[in-house]
Order: C-alpha cells, then structure tokens, then sequence
C-alpha cells in the first residue's frame, strides 16, 4: 500500500494518515460488526422467551379447554341421568294411574260394593294397591278387597276400608 501511495505522489504523513484512518475503519467495521451480533444474539434471545411464553399459554389455554369440555361431559352424563330417571317415573307414575284406574273400575262396576266412598292408591314402587275410605258393612269390605286383589295381580292389596254402617 506505502509503495501505492507514494506511486500516486502521496507524502509520508498522507501515507500516516491513510493507514491511521485503514485502522481506525477497521476498528469501526469491527466494532459495528460486534453489535450486529450483540443485537442479533438478543432478538434470538427475545424470539425464544416469546416462543417460550406462546407455548405456556397455548398449553395453559389447552387446559383450561380441557377443564371445561371435562366439565360440560360430566354436566350432560347427569342431565342424561336426571332425564333417565324422570322417564323412569313418569313410567311408574303412569303404571299406577293406571293400577288404580282399573282396580277403581272393578269396584264401581260391581255391584256387591259401594264404591263412592272407596280411595284406591297404587304405589308402584313397592307394588302395592292401598284401599282407603268407608263402607257400610263387613261384607262389602270384603267384597271390596277381594276385587282389588284380583284387578291388582303381583301386587300387595291392604284394605284400609273403615266400616260405618
């Protein structure tokens, strides 16, 4: 390089200077080239806490979602449930509407018995057909349980009737 400059007419000092200034743009592009890396070095840092925290949320979120999908399948499997035993209710209900409805008919449509003052209850639970109420004699209570016996088979038949003659 001195052999260039001094071709081209330059002094020593020139000369001096030039290499001072090669140096000192040395020292500069190293310097810059330094905090290029520094800065490149701290947006990989930054990409990876932001990756970081992206993926805690994801997962934390993912949980949360799972929680409550958890919840709303345990929520419908008791709906479900609850609706499973009103059915169930509703069926035993309408079994001894319809227990009594027939023992009632029986008791009505024969004529050994006075029917007007005679309750019929069915508890289809535990199969039972309960006769409550009032005759006037004995004999028609009798009457009474025998015809409730035979409209309410496998069921327990308990006379209650109370007789006022």
């Amino acid at each position: 390089m001195a052999a260039a400059l001094v071709a081209a007419g330059c002094s020593t000092q020139t000369e001096q200077r030039a290499r001072e200034a090669g140096q000192q743009a040395a020292e500069a592009a190293r310097a810059a080239g330094g905090a290029v890396q520094s800065a490149a070095d701290d947006a990989v840092r930054n990409v990876e806490r932001a990756n970081d925290t992206a993926q805690r949320q994801a997962a934390a979120t993912a949980d949360a979602a799972k929680q409550q999908g958890d919840a709303a399948q345990a929520s419908l499997e008791r709906a479900g449930d609850r609706a499973s035993e009103a059915v169930k209710d509703a069926a035993l209900a309408s079994s001894a509407a319809l227990q009594t409805a027939e023992v009632k008919a029986a008791l009505i449509a024969d004529s050994r018995v006075d029917a007007a003052a005679i309750n019929v209850d069915t508890d289809d639970r535990v199969k039972t057909v309960t006769l409550t109420g009032h005759v006037p004699s004995a004999a028609q209570k009798l009457a009474a349980g025998r015809i409730a016996h035979e409209k309410a088979e496998g069921y327990e038949v308990r006379n209650d009737l109370v007789v006022h003659p």
